[in-house]
């Protein structure tokens, strides 16, 4: 907290996304594209409704506006589909306490399938929600 001793500070915008989607926002007016992660409603025409996707997002001063990219490569959709699919699978676990959905979760993720068998996925649950328990309440 040095700086806020000082008589001046410098306000040099930094690259980084953030001070340039506040300045498109609320500063200038300029328009500042970016890639940006927001929920799948008709940007991806191939993936679940209201799924995180990474779209081009326009900063402007009526707001951030992601672009529609239409759908993508049938190979792609399936493997992007599916870890969209565990990741809701997750939340749901959660929302529910359910266990057993958090277990079918990491079964399902494309690349935890990969590298381990289905004992050392239930093997790590378990572990997980062992050694978290103090922080789930389930």
């Amino acid at each position: 907290m040095d700086w806020l001793a000082q008589d001046t500070v410098d306000i040099t915008r930094s690259n980084e996304y953030a001070s340039q989607i506040f300045n498109a926002s609320f500063g200038d007016g300029t328009i500042f594209r970016f890639n940006g992660n927001v929920r799948n409603f008709g940007l991806i025409d191939n993936l679940p409704r209201g799924c995180c996707v990474e779209v081009p997002v326009f900063a402007t001063k009526d707001g951030l506006q992601p672009a529609a990219v239409g759908s993508l490569p049938p190979h792609l959709a399936v493997l992007v589909s599916q870890s969209a699919q565990c990741e809701e699978l997750a939340v749901d676990a959660y929302i529910t306490k359910d266990r057993e959905k958090v277990f079918h979760a990491i079964l399902h993720d494309p690349l935890t399938a990969a590298v381990c068998s289905m004992a050392e996925i239930k093997n790590m649950v378990d572990e997980m929600f062992a050694k978290n328990a103090e922080f789930l309440d389930f």
